[in-house]
């Protein structure tokens, strides 16, 4: 073994993962295992050591490097921990001294407890450039770093604490990233960031996520499919609506940042739309693009939230026509004003969350259903399987990885499509 990276999380850390691995290996490490972990609830955190102490067992002669957003915002967690040999924050993970400075750490045999942690003041970083790569290896798909950090401080959420204030990467960067990608096999480009809606406002012209997305799709003619990550819709402008309606190589899937469909709990979260915005937008898109397909956050027990605040968060879903539900039970976050509310019972927490799954998977179950007799194009993300234009994945006969065949949909088994 060189350097295996472990990812938890996010599309960012995916892409940042293979940045990586690619300066430890640079700075000479070797048998090591990087885990770039996920904060973003206390699950998360606790997958995190959980992973690294079953790593560690496998791998006993390893050195364990621990970075991300936990790392971030719980380095004492970390530096704890008697598998773990140095933590990196989340500037340091993506800097060639950083790297460097571990491999001379590791030199000397064990490292002191002074040395293991090196994590700087995330909330200091005022630089949007993001690491240039060529491709990342296992995924059809490729990431692209538009955004990084968030200027919003909703009451439930620990990441600006990991990710530090919202800084974009310059138009001109994002295009040949995405070129970059492009020119070497990948069919498909996701952009993807912490808060991208925010895209533009620290730059000079200000641009907006819609004005990349279209010169990304004018500069990058070679490229297929574009796609987004997770949006916050109070943030989408004029152009993205054009983009929508007009632009078929950006794809017809939106992941929506709803979190709630009460407006009580919404200003409790301190979250910047109304239930009547999220209904609003994605009919508007709707119109726009007939054949688009939403999926969207929604957390299950916020603190205060009673049977009938809940039952507004299951009616809207119905409201907004979604299909993809990613459903978290709440976490309280240390640090967080929402960890000073209230708390709904525990028990209360789970069964909503389970009611909220529950339809989630009905919802999926009818557009599976619906899709049978629809011609998709695929991009086949193994042999045997792949997700269409609206993300929706398929069982295939089989295939190159990273190509796209079109695919007459058959039927389906409860998860998947089946296509011939």
């Amino acid at each position: 073994m060189s350097v295996d990276v472990v990812t938890f999380g996010c599309r960012l850390n995916a892409f940042e993962s293979e940045a990586i691995r690619r300066r430890a290996e640079a700075a000479g490490l070797s048998d090591t295992v990087v885990v770039n972990s996920c904060a973003v609830t206390g699950e998360a955190v606790r997958q995190t050591r959980q992973a690294i102490r079953k790593l560690k067992r496998e791998n006993p002669d390893a050195r364990v490097v621990v970075t991300g957003c936990a790392a971030q915002t719980e380095t004492a967690t970390f530096v704890a921990m008697p598998e773990v040999d140095r933590v990196l924050g989340n500037t340091e993970k993506l800097s060639d001294d950083a790297w460097a400075q571990t491999r001379a750490v590791f030199a000397g045999g064990a490292v002191d407890t002074a040395d293991m942690a090196a994590v700087d003041d995330i909330m200091a970083v005022s630089s949007g450039a993001a690491p240039a790569i060529d491709g990342i290896e296992g995924r059809a798909r490729g990431f692209v770093q538009v955004q990084n950090g968030c200027d919003h401080r909703c009451t439930f959420c620990i990441i600006p604490f990991g990710r530090g204030n919202s800084r974009s990467v310059a138009t001109e960067d994002v295009i040949a990233q995405v070129r970059r990608l492009a020119l070497n096999g990948h069919a498909e480009v996701v952009l993807t960031g912490v808060d991208i809606t925010s895209y533009g406002a620290d730059l000079p012209e200000r641009p907006r996520l819609g004005t990349l997305v279209r010169r990304v799709l004018a500069a990058v003619p070679e490229l297929p499919r574009l796609r987004l990550s997770s949006i916050d819709s109070v943030e989408a402008d004029d152009d993205l609506m054009i983009a929508l309606a007009e632009e078929k190589r950006l794809m017809p899937h939106l992941h929506l940042s709803l979190q709630a469909g009460d407006d009580m709990i919404l200003k409790r979260m301190k979250r910047r739309h109304a239930r009547q915005h999220a209904i609003d937008f994605c009919a508007d898109v709707r119109r726009l693009r007939p054949d688009v397909v939403f999926g969207a956050d929604i957390i299950a027990g916020f603190p205060t939230e009673t049977e009938a605040m809940f039952e507004n968060s299951l009616d809207l879903v119905d409201a907004c026509g979604l299909t993809y539900l990613h459903v978290f039970p709440f976490s309280a976050r240390p640090g967080t004003p929402a960890a000073r509310m209230p708390p709904v019972d525990g028990r209360v927490v789970k069964e909503r969350a389970m009611r909220l799954r529950q339809k989630g998977d009905a919802l999926l179950l009818q557009h599976l259903q619906n899709e049978i007799g629809q011609r998709r194009a695929v991009l086949i993300e193994t042999g045997t399987t792949g997700r269409t234009e609206q993300f929706t994945p398929v069982k295939i006969s089989g295939g190159a990885p990273g190509r796209i065949v079109d695919v007459i949909v058959t039927g389906h088994d409860g998860r998947r499509l089946l296509a011939a």
